[in-house]
């Protein structure tokens, strides 16, 4: 299993360096950070902003391979992902929006898997019942609503019967700077957004794949020796029925911090995604790829955790 797991991770280690490298040269071609001085009334001297233009790596008058290599060595030997327009370091915003971020999409990534899972052999084992024509119907509801329409949504309802009851137990904006208790009430309906945008993945997944398995020539045959129907399902249609389930769990990870992005907008936190959004509006290269980087970090974490349930499930899988 150790052998396994040093192969991927190696493998994935090399697809995260193309796709880093790749959206540095985009977010290079693509963003202006001069037009950011050429904007301001007066206008500052030329020499000026080459200076600070420079001093961040990302003056257009050098070469695109050259500053890449100094992009590359400076986060290789001494993981510093540069600077902004301004001068301001990217990694000390970076890593901070990240943890935000990862409290936010951590806890709604593991709810929505047990949530859709549950949901998905609950609704296999049912087919065509009343309660798998229900989920099946919500699952679409949630699948067709935009992420940014569910958030928007949520708030409403959440300020109406708040309002109403004249109680306020959920926040909807920020992360709250008390404790525990005040970090739960922030990020109860941002998590529940989150978790009903990715449940849906794992739903229909697992009750597709499940529906397929429990038709399989062995689970008839276990039948057929007396074995009761939900324990056929437990010892050998679901094992196998979870490993496309896993493998989807690594997309619904990109997803879900995908949602994020929206998520963070509307209810006011200061995440990865809102600083994403925040560095395209400022023409900042180095922080669109801190984020693209941190984007391919989930990505591979998600795969590296699908490979491992997959082998473990599955053995012949590592061979």
């Amino acid at each position: 299993m150790l052998r396994f797991i040093i192969r991927r991770l190696l493998s994935y280690l090399g697809m995260l360096y193309v796709a880093t490298s790749v959206a540095y040269l985009l977010a290079s071609v693509s963003l202006d950070p001069r037009s950011n001085y050429m904007q301001m009334r007066p206008q500052p001297p030329e020499s000026s902003v080459d200076k600070s233009l420079s001093f961040a790596n990302i003056n257009d008058k050098v070469g695109l391979l050259e500053r890449y290599w100094t992009w590359l060595q400076n986060v290789v030997l001494h993981w510093n992902w540069g600077r902004s327009p301004r001068g301001a370091p990217v990694n000390d915003e970076l890593w901070h929006r990240a943890a935000v971020s990862f409290k936010l999409v951590i806890v709604a990534t593991v709810l929505a898997a047990v949530i859709g899972i549950g949901v998905g052999v609950a609704s296999a084992i049912r087919k065509y019942r009343t309660f798998d024509r229900v989920s099946n119907a919500v699952s679409v509801f949630f699948l067709v609503v935009p992420t940014f329409v569910l958030a928007l949504m949520v708030v409403l309802v959440t300020l109406w019967v708040q309002g109403g009851l004249n109680v306020r137990p959920f926040f909807v904006t920020g992360l709250g700077s008390g404790g525990l208790l005040d970090t739960i009430r922030h990020l109860a309906l941002p998590t529940l957004v989150l978790t009903l945008v990715g449940y849906v993945t794992y739903h229909l997944t697992q009750r597709t794949y499940l529906l397929d398995t429990i038709n399989a020539d062995y689970v008839r045959t276990a039948r057929a020796k007396g074995l009761p129907k939900n324990l056929a399902i437990r010892r050998h249609a679901l094992r196998p029925s979870a490993i496309p389930t896993a493998m989807t769990a690594a997309i619904s990870l990109t997803t879900t911090i995908t949602g994020a992005v929206f998520v963070e907008q509307i209810f006011a936190i200061h995440g990865a995604g809102w600083y994403f959004i925040d560095a395209l509006n400022r023409n900042d290269i180095n922080g669109v790829v801190g984020v693209a980087f941190l984007g391919g970090v989930a990505t591979c974490v998600g795969l590296m955790l699908a490979d491992v349930v997959v082998a473990i499930i599955d053995p012949r899988i590592r061979i």
